[in-house]
């Protein structure tokens, strides 16, 4: 079963404590949206649900294949978004889930389009796009509206709610209003 838990976790980067004893769990299904004021770890607390950061404190359970969204797009900026998306989807086995996401992020009519040539909300769904074809259970995805339209959120918004839908789990680290219905709130203060 998908799972995404963290049981007492806290995090200290450069000898500064962001957050401490932090516990939720997540099933299929469910989200979780960490918010605050910059600089308080939201970032962080995302990148120790990837493994990227090993927690100072506390236990993380994972069960299932993540998928992250940073700031920076691991797609080839020379590629064609549709290849770029392609290569990274075949190396998760899922090289039929493309169109779909090209379709689901309105990227459709840029398949050909090179990567670099992509505006800042462009590059950003594309990242989007990445995550979605990954065919991983988990998601978590670190500003996700940053450069986003009102239009491109409510397709994000579209695609958290049809990826939850499938029994999906997704922590999202926002500084803006994302519509998640019933998602839990994990609010990090100033330490």
């Amino acid at each position: 079963m998908t799972r995404l838990a963290f049981a007492g976790v806290s995090c200290v980067r450069g000898g500064r404590l962001l957050f401490e004893d932090r516990s939720f769990d997540l099933a299929p299904g469910d989200a979780a949206l960490v918010t605050g004021p910059n600089g308080v770890g939201k970032s962080s607390l995302v990148r120790v649900a990837a493994g990227l950061l090993a927690p100072a404190a506390g236990k993380v359970t994972v069960a299932g294949r993540r998928a992250l969204l940073v700031e920076a797009s691991a797609l080839d900026h020379d590629r064609p978004l549709a290849k770029a998306l392609g290569f990274w989807a075949a190396i998760d086995g899922q090289r039929d889930a493309v169109d779909a996401a090209l379709d689901a992020l309105r990227l459709t009519q840029l398949a050909d389009v090179p990567v670099g040539l992509l505006s800042t909300g462009q590059r950003r769904r594309a990242a989007l796009a990445a995550v979605a074809a990954s065919g991983a259970p988990i998601w978590l995805l670190d500003e996700p509206g940053n450069g986003l339209d009102r239009v491109a959120m409510q397709a994000l918004e579209t695609l958290i709610a049809g990826h939850r839908a499938g029994g999906g789990v997704v922590l999202v680290a926002t500084h803006l209003p994302i519509e998640a219905p019933g998602a839990a709130t994990i609010r990090l203060e100033a330490a």
